[in-house]
Formats: C-alpha cells, sequence, structure tokens
C-alpha cells in the first residue's frame, strides 16, 4: 500500500544503501527509459512498435493516454494502470516494451478528471506531503463506480483499434493503486478480460464492503499478483484470503511475495526499483498473458 509507512520503509532502506541497481531516471524521457532497459539488462522490447499519444472520451471526460502496438497486425490488447504517481515517462517506456513482446498496449492517465498526465514533475515522491497532497484526491476519486466505469471506456477504446485482435481476450496490468484497477477491470467486462497482473498492489483485502477480492467471484480471469516484501509485512494474510477466493471461484491464480522487493520496485523510475526482481515479475507477467490471452 503506497502510504506514509511504507515511504518511510523505502527511504529508510534507501538511506542504508539498500536500493538495489536504481539509476537516476528523473531526468529520462519514454525513451531514454526504454534505452535504460536494454542498457541495464538487453531486455528492452524486440519488436517494431509505433506510438501515439490519444484521447480516449470518457463517460467523465476525456482522458489522454499513450498507445504502442506492434507495427503491424492485431494483436492482444492490454490496458495498463500506472501507480499513484499517474502516466509518465517510464510507463509510456513499459507499455512500448510490451507492445515490443507482441501486445497493444493502452497506458492511461487515470487522473484525467483533474489534470492530463504527467500530474507530478521527475523525481516526485509520495514521500513528500504536497505530492500526497496532490495525488490523493485525485486518487479518491477513483472508488469501485468510476473505477469499473473507466475500465469499460478504455476497453472499448481498445476493441475499436484495428491493432488489437477483438478474438483474443484483453490483459491488465497494475501498479501500486492499479492493483484493486486491474481486479475492479476484471469485474467491470469479465466476458473481455482474460488476464490481469498486479504489482505491489495496495488494499486488494480490506474490510470495506467494496474490497476489490469480493468481486473475484465476478470474474473469469486467471491473475497473477506480485507482492512487495513490506506489503506483506503489514497484512500477511492478504494473500491467503486472495489465494481462497480464487480457489473458490475455479481461478487460476499465482501470488508470491518478493522477496527484497518494496513497495514501488518495478517501476523503473522508483527510488526502490529492484532490477533482478523488477525483471522476474515482468516475465511472470508475460508468461501469463502468453497463456491467457492467446
Amino acid at each position: 500500500m503506497c502510504d506514509e509507512t511504507t515511504e518511510r520503509d523505502n527511504e529508510k532502506h534507501a538511506r542504508a544503501g539498500g536500493v538495489i541497481n536504481r539509476r537516476d531516471f528523473s531526468q529520462i524521457s519514454a525513451g531514454g527509459f526504454l534505452a535504460a532497459f536494454a542498457s541495464v539488462n538487453g531486455a528492452a522490447a524486440t519488436g517494431a512498435v509505433k506510438t501515439k499519444h490519444v484521447d480516449v472520451t470518457m463517460p467523465d471526460g476525456v482522458s489522454d493516454c499513450f498507445f504502442a502496438c506492434p507495427s503491424d497486425g492485431a494483436h492482444a490488447g492490454v490496458l495498463m494502470w500506472p501507480d499513484i504517481k499517474g502516466l509518465r515517462p517510464a510507463f509510456e517506456a513499459m507499455g512500448e516494451r510490451l507492445a515490443g513482446a507482441g501486445y497493444s498496449v493502452l497506458v492511461v492517465n487515470p487522473f484525467y478528471r483533474d489534470a492530463k498526465a504527467p500530474v507530478v514533475g521527475p523525481g516526485a515522491s509520495f514521500g513528500d506531503p504536497e505530492t500526497r497532497a496532490l495525488l490523493r484526491p485525485m486518487a479518491q476519486k477513483l472508488n469501485q463506480d468510476a473505477a469499473m466505469s473507466d475500465a469499460r471506456a478504455y476497453i472499448d477504446y481498445l476493441d475499436a483499434q484495428k491493432g488489437v485482435d477483438g478474438a483474443r481476450k484483453i490483459g491488465t496490468a497494475g501498479y501500486c493503486m492499479g492493483g484493486p484497477l486491474i481486479m475492479r477491470t476484471a469485474a467491470a467486462v469479465p466476458d473481455r478480460v482474460g488476464a490481469a497482473a498486479s504489482f505491489h498492489g495496495g488494499g486488494l483485502v480490506t474490510d470495506a464492503e467494496d474490497s476489490p477480492h469480493l468481486l473475484i467471484p465476478q470474474t473469469k480471469a486467471a491473475v497473477l499478483h506480485a507482492v512487495a516484501e513490506n506489503d506483506d509485512a503489514r497484512n500477511p494474510d492478504a494473500k491467503t484470503t486472495l489465494a481462497s477466493a480464487y480457489k473458490a471461484a475455479g481461478l487460476a491464480a499465482e501470488i508470491e511475495v518478493y522477496d527484497g522487493a518494496l513497495h514501488g520496485w518495478c517501476p523503473p523510475d522508483s527510488q526502490v526499483y529492484h532490477q533482478d526482481q523488477a525483471e522476474r515479475a515482468w516475465s511472470r507477467m508475460l508468461a501469463l498473458f502468453n497463456t491467457a490471452l492467446a
């Protein structure tokens, strides 16, 4: 869960010299991030890709998004939800990289109701009180009803694109606050969403009547939940509750705590970016999509 407690964990880890393979990405463009993926570990997108910024008409306005797809043909679509800092160059690069693996990817601005992306500047930290004060009210607007409405509109957009094969299932991926959003996406359009992956997702299991895990019986997607070590330490029962709910629903679920990986470890501009564990999580997402979206 992205809050003051996890930020304190992350900052303490950084001060102790524990940030693993972190680079200074604060001023890099989307193209630079993609090149950085390659220079760090040779893992950049391999196929020819075309990209564009697009406006998606929503029930509550217009969402400025980033769309990336292979240069030729029609492919399975993927809806990518960024973390609480929103759509920015790091996530554009992640979308482009996924497109290079053979998917047509829409990376969305979840805060379109309030501002165009990027909503925070390079190097912004959720640990900063001013940044939290800006982002929290935006995130709170994305409640269950709003999220499911948005998911339907985004998937309608994907299905209308020539680069998307409508005969194949849609995938979705979400980071941090995107964890609940992939579950709400899977429930909003169960007949279209075949795979859902979350990375250091927060608030997946709560006591609220709209807890995301309560939607699992309404979904049909195979899932991956890659869990941060410090998130699990704070709520160790969440993974068990999730596993039981997926089993009861007859759904395939891979739920794993990533040792040494703190909340936020996957985006390459994170202060706790963990190269090895981020790559392992990425590979598990590809394995899920390759199977469930075939």
